[in-house]
Formats: structure tokens, C-alpha cells, sequence
């Protein structure tokens, strides 16, 4: 049975208001480009060396990451700066963070963003600055968990009181039923929401790809937009009001409801969902020549401490660290999910077989986003 969550006016959130949030990232972009011309230069003058100490340096880390990320970060970051003061007392270390679709963003780092870490919610997405030269080979081995702090799973967000009767993927296809979702063909929250769809059909309908292929494409006729984030969608179901249910992330749908949606909006779990990874990597390329290797390595192993593990958990992430995860079950109940790779194989077959031009995705869409 599927679980519905509601949400009164008793409900709470660290998260900050959805205004500020939008300030915030775009203040972080505008200071991107001063903070990466300073450390090129940092860079020239240690003749591309990794850094060895910190004592003494003045350190700017540029983080790009997936849209939502921005809420776990924000907070996340004084938190590390403190931590990280405390281990070099003589260093100054400042983070600047860039947020976006999370293919956009790796396409960005691609193609010369000097990012110092990548943060993603898609294996893919790393991936592909491995094949770049620009991450290690062996970087799922650089952190514990194969380099995925925590976890988050696809769920619905209604209308408060569910006025639909939402309970589960097979009430998607009914008529008259309006969705929004991410766009699949850019982000990676849209993509695990075809792919939840998808994984659903597997399951219900014993692998049977021509009945889980109908069923989707029936889904997808109700798709009344596609939007190209996933923070846009909840912009677009929450504040302009649109549609009847949002596919997204669990911890986006519970900002929303306990934040900017607050006493609008209830959340339903599906009974059978999928899991998705947020994996991170230091992209050495760019941190060897400017010297922040050591540095980016502690911002990402920090995320596997208790203090933030518990602050996903707080924003309604699934902490990798179980005793964390545990301690934090009434807020994060358990549900049955299902990995992307283990149903669907490699993320280079997810991407070619499903989102490429002319794939499943674009097979099954109507008006399928481009």
C-alpha cells in the first residue's frame, strides 16, 4: 500500500526560503568567475602544484552541482568551513557553488568550468568527466559507498488532500490526470522519473517491455510540462499552480511541503520506486593545477561525518551511513526501491537506449522535449 504523507501547519524545515535560495545561488554564481580568475593565478604561481599544506593560504573551492543540491549545500558549507578552520587554523577556505540540471552542469565542467569538485545525482554525469581525463579512474573508490554520501527516491506530490485519489505509478495514466515532471532528456531528476515509471512496469507487469512500454506511454500523455530542473518543476506545480502531480525527488518534495508549499501540498509514496545516487568526485584535472587537491578531497570525504550526514537526513535525504539513516527512519520510512543499474544495466546503455535522440524516451513522449 502506497504511503501518504500530510503536511499541516505544524510542519518544519531547515531549508530556506525558496526567494532566498534563488538569491543565494545566484549571488554564488556571480562570485564564481572572481573566485576561479583568483585561483588560476594562485595556480601560475606555484607552477601547477598540488597543494601539501594549507596553513597560510587563502583557498576558493568552486562546487557544481545538480539543481536541488542547493539546500543541502548551503548549509553544508559554513558547516565544513568551520571544520575545516579547526583542522588548519591558519587557512581561509571559501566555497562558491553553481547549480543547475545536472548534465547541463557536467557539460559545463566538460567543456572548461573550472569546477573543484563535482556533486551530481547521476552516475553519468561523472562519468563522462572521467572520459574527459578530467576525474580519476578509479574515483568511485576515493569515498566510502562507492562515492554516493546519500540517496533519494522518486515520489509524488499532490494537492492538499489529494483531490485525484493519487495513490500509486498505475493512477499516473488515468484520464484527466495532469503531471509535471522534469525533462528527461536534460536532468537527471526527470530521468529517474522515466525510469521510476519505467522500473514500475518491469516489475508489475513481469518484464514485459511491450505491456511496460504501453503503460508508460499512457503516463506520459499526461504530462502537461516538461521543465528543465528539477527545481523549476517545483516552481511550476507549486507557485504558478500547475498540474495535479509532481514526479520529483523525495527531499524536493518535502522542502516543498514543509517550506514554500506548506499546507498546499501532501506526498505520496509509491509502494515500489526507484533509488538515486548522488555521487562526487574531486576533478583533479583542474584541482592539480591550481593546487586544491587536498582541500576538495576534505569537502567531499566531510560529507561521510555524522553532522552531515545528519543534515541530509534533516533535508530529507537518505544518509549513506546506516546508523545515521536509522536514527532518522520516522522522517525517511522505508520504502522498496530498485538501483537503475541493476534493472536497466551501465549508465552509457541507460543514456544511449533510453535518452538518446530518437530512444525510448522520445519513442514513447508525446510532444517529447527536445
Amino acid at each position: 500500500m502506497a504511503i501518504t504523507i500530510k503536511f499541516g501547519q505544524n510542519s518544519f524545515s531547515k531549508a530556506a526560503k525558496l526567494a532566498s535560495i534563488t538569491t543565494v545561488a545566484t549571488l554564488a554564481l556571480g562570485l564564481t568567475a572572481c573566485g576561479n580568475q583568483k585561483n588560476d593565478t594562485a595556480a601560475d604561481s606555484t607552477d601547477g602544484a598540488a597543494s601539501n599544506t594549507a596553513e597560510g593560504q587563502n583557498i576558493e573551492l568552486l562546487n557544481v552541482s545538480y539543481d536541488v543540491a542547493r539546500d543541502f549545500y548551503k548549509d553544508y558549507n559554513p558547516m565544513f568551513v568551520k571544520h575545516y578552520k579547526e583542522l588548519h587554523p591558519g587557512a581561509n577556505i571559501s566555497i562558491n557553488q553553481s547549480h543547475g540540471g545536472s548534465s547541463k552542469q557536467a557539460l559545463s565542467v566538460a567543456n572548461g568550468l573550472q569546477a573543484d569538485v563535482a556533486t551530481m545525482n547521476q552516475g553519468s554525469d561523472i562519468e563522462l568527466l572521467q572520459k574527459k581525463g578530467l576525474v580519476a579512474d578509479n574515483w568511485t573508490e576515493a569515498f566510502p559507498d562507492y562515492s554516493v554520501p546519500f540517496t533519494s527516491t522518486i515520489v509524488f506530490l499532490v494537492r492538499k488532500d489529494n483531490p485525484k485519489g493519487i495513490k500509486g505509478w498505475e493512477d499516473l495514466t488515468k484520464p484527466g490526470i495532469e503531471i509535471v515532471m522534469a525533462n528527461p532528456k536534460v536532468t537527471g531528476n526527470g530521468r529517474y522519473a522515466f525510469l521510476g515509471a519505467y522500473g514500475y512496469g518491469l516489475h508489475t507487469f513481469n518484464k514485459d517491455e511491450d505491456k511496460t512500454k504501453a503503460y508508460v506511454r499512457d503516463l506520459l500523455k499526461n504530462v502537461k510540462v516538461y521543465e528543465n530542473g528539477g527545481r523549476a518543476a517545483t516552481t511550476t506545480f507549486v507557485q504558478r499552480n500547475i498540474g495535479d502531480v509532481l514526479i520529483t525527488f523525495e527531499n524536493e518534495s518535502n522542502l516543498a511541503a514543509t517550506q514554500f508549499g506548506k499546507g498546499q501540498v501532501d506526498i505520496v509514496y509509491p509502494n515500489y520506486s526507484i533509488k538515486s545516487e548522488s555521487p562526487v568526485a574531486v576533478v583533479n584535472a583542474v584541482t592539480d593545477k591550481k593546487g586544491t587537491t587536498e582541500a576538495a578531497t576534505e569537502y567531499l570525504k566531510y560529507l561521510w561525518s555524522d553532522q552531515a550526514q545528519q543534515l541530509a537526513a534533516d533535508l530529507y535525504l537518505r544518509p549513506s551511513v546506516q546508523s545515521v539513516l536509522d536514527a532518522n527512519s520516522d522522517k525517511l520510512p522505508p520504502v522498496d526501491t530498485f538501483r537503475p543499474n541493476d534493472v536497466f544495466g551501465t549508465w552509457d546503455e541507460i543514456m544511449d537506449t533510453y535518452f538518446s535522440d530518437g530512444g525510448v524516451f522520445d519513442q514513447l513522449a508525446i510532444n517529447a522535449p527536445k
